[in-house]
């Protein structure tokens, strides 16, 4: 038995450049784990959450985060919340793969 769901969850995933694969990790009532393997020059779009809180959590490379019109590169590991309503995405400006989780909560 084991108690990691990240390493099942993104074993296979393997973007190419300007493509983002994802695998949702955790799903419940209350909350939502998604995993997001962005390639070279791939990016998340911008977007909001109006009801829900989204916290990024940076595992591997150094994604470009953006949010509420600030953008910072921030090398693994790193956590940005992103409070109800703030605008956030995601991009990858390297040659390598970067890979977050976002969690979200509560779920709509």
């Amino acid at each position: 038995m084991t108690l990691d769901s990240y390493a099942a969850a993104v074993s296979g995933l393997d973007p190419g450049p300007g493509e983002v694969e994802t695998a949702e990790i955790l799903v419940t009532d209350d909350v939502l784990v998604k995993a997001f393997v962005l390639g070279p020059d791939a990016s998340v779009d911008p977007h909001e959450h109006a009801d829900a809180t989204n916290v990024f959590h940076v595992l591997e490379g150094e994604p470009t985060v953006v949010r509420d019109g600030e953008e910072a590169a921030l090398a693994a590991p790193a956590v940005v919340p992103n409070e109800r309503g703030a605008v956030h995405g995601a991009r990858n400006d390297t040659d390598d793969r970067a890979v977050l989780t976002a969690s979200i909560a509560p779920l709509p």
